[in-house]
């Protein structure tokens, strides 16, 4: 089967799709890890879980643009909404980037700097979508991915997150770098996405 029959088959099953179920009800209290909480600045309580799951929370372009050089990351793609203000300073730093993420030439991507909705401060996750996102393949295929959002879009628990998450009917929760681990309990980073994962709060 071609791959035009393969998107006209999904098309067609996906169209009849109305709205999203409504969530279920349930104590938002009984739900949230409370010693994951602990702290009254939202973005340090974020940052502290980001760190745990190997995440690297920055915020300054100039801090992103120096570890993009020291480990030798020097050509990526950036949401071109981003670019004067992330991008044109990378470029101005000596990197190479494009706001045009060509599917091709996935490989040639060291990094890829997309919008995030969000954040969510409990499990040091961040939130992607359809709506803010510019290249999902950007956002996945790069060793490197940086995503970028503004310290008001840090929700305290899950539960918060869930409520705010409106229509969008592609999430994506990020937590940390891709990972795996075989039988035997070996985790590796890096297999089925980014290897590096950075939230950059502007």
């Amino acid at each position: 089967m071609s791959r035009s029959a393969i998107f006209r088959k999904i098309q067609a099953a996906t169209s009849e799709i109305k709205a999203k179920e409504p969530l279920p009800d349930y104590d938002p209290a009984m739900t949230c890890c409370e010693p994951k909480l602990e702290g009254s600045d939202l973005m340090e309580v974020f940052a502290r879980n980001h760190a745990a799951v190997n995440g690297r929370t920055m915020t300054g372009v100039a801090e992103l643009a120096e570890f993009l050089t020291a480990t030798g990351q020097l050509h990526g793609y950036c949401d071109p909404v981003l670019h004067e203000v992330i991008g044109g300073p990378l470029a101005a730093a000596g990197l190479t980037v494009e706001t045009v993420y060509d599917r091709a030439r996935y490989d040639d991507y060291q990094f890829g700097i997309t919008r995030a909705t969000g954040a969510i401060a409990e499990s040091g996750t961040l939130i992607l979508d359809d709506d803010r996102t510019s290249s999902r393949l950007a956002a996945l295929s790069p060793w490197v991915h940086v995503a970028v959002l503004v310290r008001a879009g840090i929700h305290r628990t899950i539960s918060d997150a869930l409520a705010a998450l409106g229509d969008s009917p592609n999430v994506i929760w990020v937590t940390g770098p891709s990972k795996t681990a075989d039988v035997e309990g070996i985790l590796i980073e890096g297999v089925h996405g980014p290897g590096e994962q950075i939230a950059l709060i502007l």
